[in-house]
Formats: structure tokens, sequence, C-alpha cells
């Protein structure tokens, strides 16, 4: 049996991939490992059948036989373990690979989402005009680092690897917003990896789902 994975219904990206599934269903693409979807209404993410699967109430989550997992780094990386092609054979490569996962989760997501959540809910009040340039700032300094790593480097360690493709989506977020425009060398990075024919396909996966539920409300 393919593996399950739990993704929402209708997605509140509005089809530009930018849920957390998609870096799932891009690594399940990368490695050629069919994959069937369940899908999530925001109120069954309360019930006890998906609080089962995921105490936090989140998606995605993964099935494949006994195994259950939630987090999407975990699932990515218990993914790249389980099949060839996302992490280096070479211990020393493999272990720097992890630690881009880690990076990009730990290091340059949160800023990155500050920034986002701020601008949804904070952007009709009046403090976020002031607060903004801080969170832009926060933004920019990891980016320079991460440009200043990455250099001439097509990928952040010689092959793409996992965490290539957690760091590229985490930096998708940044879509609409000059910052990443600012570094020349992170958008070509970006655009590198989405030119992947995995990337196209796990996108292509994702969008359907929110064009099929916008036909279905229309």
């Amino acid at each position: 049996m393919n593996p399950i994975l739990s993704v929402f219904e209708t997605s509140p990206d509005r089809g530009r991939g930018l849920a957390r599934d998609m870096r799932v269903r891009w690594a399940l693409e990368e490695v050629r490992q069919p994959y069937d979807v369940r899908l999530v209404s925001f109120s069954a993410l309360e019930e006890p059948a998906h609080r089962a699967r995921n105490p936090f109430g989140q998606i995605p989550t993964y099935e494949d036989g006994e195994l259950s997992l939630f987090e999407s780094g975990a699932i990515v990386l218990h993914i790249a373990e389980q099949h060839s092609g996302l992490l280096p054979v070479d211990v020393t490569a493999r272990g720097r690979a992890l630690a881009w996962i880690f990076a990009a989760i730990d290091t340059v997501e949160p800023p990155i989402f500050d920034l986002d959540i701020a601008g949804i809910v904070e952007g009709g009040k009046p403090w976020h005009a002031e607060r903004k340039p801080m969170l832009e700032d926060r933004v920019r300094t990891r980016l320079r680092e991460l440009a200043a790593w990455l250099g001439e480097r097509d990928w952040l360690e010689g092959e793409f690897t996992a965490g290539d493709l957690m760091m590229v989506t985490v930096l998708r977020r940044l879509q609409g917003s000059d910052l990443l425009g600012e570094q020349p060398g992170l958008a070509a990075y970006v655009a590198r990896a989405e030119a992947r024919p995995a990337f196209s396909r796990a996108f292509a996966s994702q969008k359907a789902v929110y064009d099929n539920a916008e036909g279905r409300s229309a």
C-alpha cells in the first residue's frame, strides 16, 4: 500500500504551494514514491481521529503501515532515510545535509514565518507599520548569511539534498515580498529548485486540490 499524506481539503495559500505538505509531496516525488492523500477540513483538524495522528491538530501527517508521523521536517527526513536520492551516502556529507534540514526549520524559517503571520494577523493594526521594519531586518540578516554561504554554488553542499528541499520551501514563503529579490543568488537558487521535475509534479498535485475545491464551491 502507498503511504497516506493528510493535507488541507482547501489550502489557505490559494494554490501557491506554501502549505507544509508541499515539502513532503516534493520529497516523495524526488524519490519516486507513490502516495495517497487524505483531505482534511479545518473543522476535522480538531476531531479525535486527526488528533490521534497529530496531537497539535496540524497538517501534514504521514502514515505508512504501522508508522504514523507528524511534523514536515521529521517526515521528509524519514523519507530521505528510507529512499536513495535525498541524502548523500558519505557520512560527512550526509551529516552536513542533515544540518541544513534543521537550519531551514530552526534558523531561517522562524523570522520569515513571524513576518508572514504578522502581515496576516496584524496588518490592519496601528502598530504594524512600526514593527514591520524590525521583522524585515531579522529576515534580511538570515538571508544575507545564507547567501554568503551559498556563494556561487548551485546547492548548499554540492549536490541537491533534503537540506536544499527544506530550505527552498522556507524561502518560497517570501514570494510577493522584495526581500528575496535583494539577494539575487538566493532568488536564482529557488528558481533552480523550482525547475526540478519533482518540484513541478508536487506543485501540480497540491494545486489540483485547491483547484478542485474552488470548482466545487463555484
